[in-house]
């Protein structure tokens, strides 16, 4: 694969590199750069997930070294569970991640493994005298909700956050949109501990099934398909889903077919009865946007579709959590209902 080839495969599907020509030069440079992503351990992996994970893919493949964070303590400090139902889900996160894709190659670390450590507590000290209480807060503007009312605990989350990239000796971090304050944050501050700036790549976020302006969350079963979701209930959930005819602008059946199953699969399958045009196969997302922005593809096509592809897709990791259903207790003991496929 040449520079060009990689390139392209890292920045499809992204809505921003801080900044290309410092990914050219890490190309160029360095024969196996580590990139890194996060995620916050307090509820199911989600479709919002799934995308990150495809871009990860992309970067392995582009000849990353991906290390993943599950971030133990940063949960912790978040309010979202005390520490040993944490670690439960850290279990639940990394076999999921391993189903949905990620190489045998993928680094997985606890936050917890390294971020009591003396040198990393010495950073976080120094890094707090750099950084006002008002730029760290601005920077979790996306991630905590009340703002008004943060606490001291979640005013350091960006902090370590920043020292996480330099600790995991990373070189690109990637993200959501919703991590650019906290990954300016790091370009900004790590060099006055003497670590280097990474290279940061951000993809957009697909939006809650609702409609536009909202995101796939945890803690909105409705706005979302959870990866141990079953065919039925995926159905359930496409067929209720925002999706006006003939715009594709906020509209989430259309962005998974684009961040999903496109990458995925290769290409999309559209079955449907010969009166109305018969089978398709789309190969892009250019070409999807015509067809449904022109309206020879139907609304109620492209969902039914959309959730057959869907499930299939994620069948292999139905298959882990049947295999082993205790992965998915932490859930149960959040309060989560499960399928009957896990109740049997």
């Amino acid at each position: 694969m040449d520079l060009e080839e990689r390139l392209n495969l890292i920045l499809r599907n992204t809505e921003e590199i801080v900044t290309r020509e410092e990914l050219v030069n890490l190309l160029e440079t360095k024969n196996r750069p580590v990139t890194y992503c996060g995620y916050e351990m307090s509820g199911p992996v989600h479709l919002g997930t799934m995308f990150s994970v495809l871009k990860q893919i992309d970067l392995q493949k582009a000849g990353f070294l991906v290390k993943v964070l599950l971030p133990d303590l940063h949960t912790w400090l978040n309010r979202k569970g005390e520490l040993e139902w944490i670690r439960g889900m850290g279990e639940y996160w990394r076999e999921t991640l391993q189903a949905l894709g990620l190489s045998e190659e993928t680094v997985f670390v606890y936050g917890s493994d390294f971020e009591m450590g003396e040198e990393y507590l010495r950073d976080l000290f120094k890094m707090s005298l750099e950084v006002t209480v008002s730029r760290a807060k601005r920077s979790m503007q996306l991630i905590t909700r009340n703002l008004e009312h943060a606490t001291i605990s979640q005013v350091l989350y960006p902090l370590m956050q920043a020292l996480d990239i330099a600790h995991l000796g990373v070189d690109l971090a990637h993200g959501g949109i919703e991590q650019r304050k906290i990954h300016m944050l790091a370009r900004e501050k790590n060099p006055l501990l003497g670590y280097p700036k990474p290279v940061c790549l951000h993809h957009p976020l697909i939006d809650s099934l609702q409609g536009p302006g909202t995101k796939m969350s945890s803690s909105e079963p409705e706005t979302m398909i959870t990866t141990f979701d079953d065919p039925a209930t995926i159905w359930e959930r496409v067929k209720k889903a925002y999706c006006p005819a003939g715009e594709v602008e906020g509209n989430p059946v259309v962005q998974i077919c684009r961040y999903i199953l496109l990458p995925k699969l290769g290409e999309l399958k559209v079955e449907r009865p010969a009166r109305y045009g018969g089978d398709l196969v789309i190969t892009s997302y250019e070409e999807l946007e015509k067809l449904y922005t022109s309206g020879e593809l139907h609304p109620l096509d492209l969902k039914r579709n959309t959730a057959n592809m869907l499930a299939k897709t994620l069948e292999p990791v139905r298959k882990l959590y049947k295999h082993k259903p205790r992965l998915l207790d932490p859930l149960v003991e959040k309060g989560y209902h499960l399928p009957d496929y896990l109740v049997e």
